[in-house]
């Protein structure tokens, strides 16, 4: 899609860092320069202010990618391209069957009612919780990782969505303030939400992850 509009060498084409390195890779195939962007702190996906802030001259394109079930601010982010000429492409994610996304819901809302001590989603904006990622706030340590271990040997099975933002990459690493990835990247953590979960594994989530409160007290 960016050679077919036109896009290539001496290009500019900003794209965000929490998530795929495919994207960044399509722009460098298509002969232009991925720019890194940060995200909204809800949605997951780019920032129309962060965007705004990184188009230069040399801009040609966005690529808007939706994440987790959570759709960008496209509209925001097509009247940001309109202003500055730019073309705005969106990657989706495959979407899972109406029947299949109405349990997931389901779930999604049992979860956000009986979870303690996690950061649940936002569900607004016809969220399909395509993943149900949570945040687990740091105090100084990698909470994070051993609220996932730990989470892991009482049977839950659970992901890091985003191991590591494509901006640290050494292939594409840059010097660019990205705080939102940054803290999304070290915080978030996606737990089952698939529509074949029984109500006792769903129970079993609960209760693994509310016994382990504890990790998450702040440190004063």
């Amino acid at each position: 899609m960016l050679r077919a509009a036109g896009v290539g060498v001496g290009d500019e084409v900003v794209v965000p860092a929490f998530g795929n390195v495919e994207v960044a890779q399509a722009v460098t195939l298509a002969g232009a320069l991925p720019v890194f962007a940060d995200i909204d702190p809800v949605t997951y996906c780019l920032d129309p202010e962060a965007v705004d802030a990184a188009v230069t001259s040399r801009t040609a394109a966005v690529v808007v990618v939706h994440r987790f079930g959570r759709r960008a601010d496209i509209g925001r982010l097509h009247a940001l391209g309109q202003r500055h000429g730019l073309l705005v492409l969106e990657q989706g994610e495959s979407e899972a069957p109406y029947d299949e996304i109405a349990q997931r819901r389901q779930r999604a809302g049992y979860l956000d009612a009986k979870l303690r001590g996690v950061r649940t989603p936002d569900g607004g904006d016809g969220h399909t919780y395509q993943q149900y990622v949570v945040r687990v706030p740091g105090n100084g340590r990698p909470d994070r990782d051993a609220f996932a271990r730990a989470l892991r040997a009482r049977g839950v099975e659970c992901r890091v969505p985003v191991k590591t933002p494509v901006h640290r990459l050494p292939e594409f690493r840059r010097c660019v303030s990205l705080p939102e990835t940054e803290l999304a990247a070290d915080e978030t953590l996606a737990l089952p939400v698939e529509a074949a979960l029984t109500k006792r594994e769903m129970h079993r989530i609960v209760s693994a992850c509310n016994a382990l409160g504890g990790l998450l007290q702040p440190a004063f």
